[in-house]
């Protein structure tokens, strides 16, 4: 039995000419690489992509670049989509996942008035499919590719 995490706090700041380096030197548990892409392939496709992509890099109390996500709003039905995930595999397993996505759902709904989420992962991520759960995210029975499609809906 492992011990209950405990909540973390992070803030999310916009990946810019400071922090890059930090974000593209994040690393991922073994487990994980099968899920994820590096951190430059989501800085690519967020500059070069066409789905409106925006970096968010994850920082702890002190500042530290701890993980990545990135975020965009589908124009067929304004929900936000979170993607490319990432915390550092020297912190994974401490709530700084839960909490990003926390941060991330905060800041959406409170700056963009968003309040309809959705994010996908692969069928076999036990690990994001708890955690995301855990928040609220139901999973559909959409696909996206290969991966599963969970929504959440934010009540103001």
């Amino acid at each position: 039995m492992t011990a209950p995490v405990t909540p973390v706090p992070v803030r999310l700041a916009p990946v810019d000419a400071v922090n890059w380096r930090a974000v593209t030197a994040l690393t991922v548990a073994e487990s994980q690489s099968d899920w994820v892409a590096a951190p430059a392939y989501y800085l690519a496709l967020c500059h070069y992509g066409e789905s409106g992509w925006q970096p968010l890099a994850v920082l702890d109390t002190e500042g530290d670049v701890v993980g990545f996500l990135m975020w965009t709003v589908d124009p067929a039905d304004g929900a936000a989509w979170l993607g490319g995930i990432i915390i550092d595999a020297a912190r994974q397993g401490r709530g700084y996942g839960r909490a990003a996505v926390r941060a991330a759902l905060d800041l959406l709904s409170t700056e963009h008035g968003i309040s309809s989420f959705a994010l996908s992962y692969e069928p076999a991520n036990t690990a994001a499919r708890r955690c995301y759960a855990g928040l609220g995210f139901t999973e559909t029975g959409e696909t996206e590719d290969t991966e599963v499609v969970a929504r959440l809906q934010v009540t103001a």
